[in-house]
């Protein structure tokens, strides 16, 4: 397929993906919760201590669900439901919604609850609605700010007693949520995020070589260890400093043809764990795109290879089962939308 006939961000892919968060951000059922109950007072319906964040299965997918909707928003102000979304935002997003949501985080049995994925997606959405040059962002960025600021906290608190770096696949993912967390940092000038965020980098992975890309993916994968290592690692390295790095850490993208990395592939999108794959495809993709613009060699194989996994996974977004429906727009939005951050 020829590089115009690629997935790309119209109205129209917004209207669309738009949708699937637009279905779920009021659906409390099914929910899964990884919150830790230290008495019966937390017993009830999510909506109660998650007011924000109760739909779309999982805290951190109505979290992200969140912040697409504002992407997409900024882009094309007047796309279909917009005046739809602006007021579910708002009705999400009060500032008496986020206090009670910060309370949960703030108790001792889950001031880690959320950590690494959720806290980072948080962060994504205040630096979404702090550069949304609207009366609405404005408001919302002032309610959600208590809960950014306290998780930009928490990093530099958890970054400061961590010892080894988290290499998974999945939310715990240490490099993927620093991306975030770095973004968001930069944008708000919080420069003591900033300094966390690049001690620890360097500290875990500044002398990584030879990634043992031929281990993955594993099975339960939404994203790729290696290649969010190296997303990373583009943002605190200088130039000149991460290309010599990026060489030694993933050499086997520097030949050709380049044998690693085939798309993962799934079997069962009604599992929710196997759909994950879907999740690395696009995640892969974004990363892979990074690295061809920023890693000064074999550009046009390593992009020919995001093309390939953007083209298993993004044609299954919609598949029509919750599984993957209730969170893949977001990763596709962040995908299509990437070179505008």
């Amino acid at each position: 397929m020829s590089h115009e006939q690629l997935p790309k961000m119209t109205v129209h892919t917004a209207n669309q993906l738009a949708a699937l968060p637009l279905k779920c951000l009021d659906l409390q059922y099914p929910y899964k919760t990884g919150i830790v109950f230290a008495d019966s007072t937390l017993l009830g319906a999510p909506s109660s201590y998650h007011p924000a964040f109760y739909g779309c299965f999982d805290w951190h997918s109505s979290v992200h669900g969140h912040w697409m909707l504002v992407r997409l928003l900024k882009m094309y102000p007047d796309m279909e439901r917009a005046a739809e979304i602006r007021s579910r935002l708002a009705q999400h997003l009060s500032a008496a919604n986020i206090q009670t949501e910060l309370q949960l985080f703030k108790s001792k049995e889950n001031k880690s609850f959320e950590r690494i994925y959720g806290w980072s997606w948080l962060l994504q959405l205040q630096r979404e609605l702090l550069t949304w040059n609207d009366p609405l962002g404005k408001e919302l960025s002032r309610n959600v700010q208590p809960l950014a600021s306290h998780f930009a906290a928490s990093y530099i608190d958890f970054l400061g007693k961590l010892m080894y770096p988290i290499r998974v696949g999945e939310h715990t993912n240490l490099a993927f949520g620093l991306c975030l967390a770095w973004d968001y940092a930069q944008t708000t000038h919080d420069q003591a995020l900033q300094t966390a965020i690049h001690d620890a980098a360097m500290r875990f992975y500044a002398k990584d070589k030879n990634a043992p890309i031929e281990w993955e993916p594993g099975g339960y994968d939404f994203l790729s260890p290696s290649l969010e290592e190296a997303d990373l690692m583009r943002r605190i390295m200088p130039e000149k400093e991460y290309r010599p790095w990026l060489y030694a850490f993933l050499p086997g993208l520097f030949k050709n043809p380049i044998t690693i990395l085939q798309p993962g592939q799934v079997k069962d999108r009604t599992d929710g764990k196997l759909v994950h794959l879907d999740g690395l495809n696009l995640s892969r993709t974004w990363c892979l795109e990074a690295i061809a613009r920023h890693g000064g060699k074999n550009q046009q194989a390593i992009q020919a290879l995001a093309n390939k996994h953007l083209l298993t996974s993004f044609p299954q977004i919609a598949s029509g089962d919750y599984a993957g429906e209730h969170w893949l727009a977001s990763f596709a939005v962040y995908l299509l939308t990437a070179e505008q951050q």
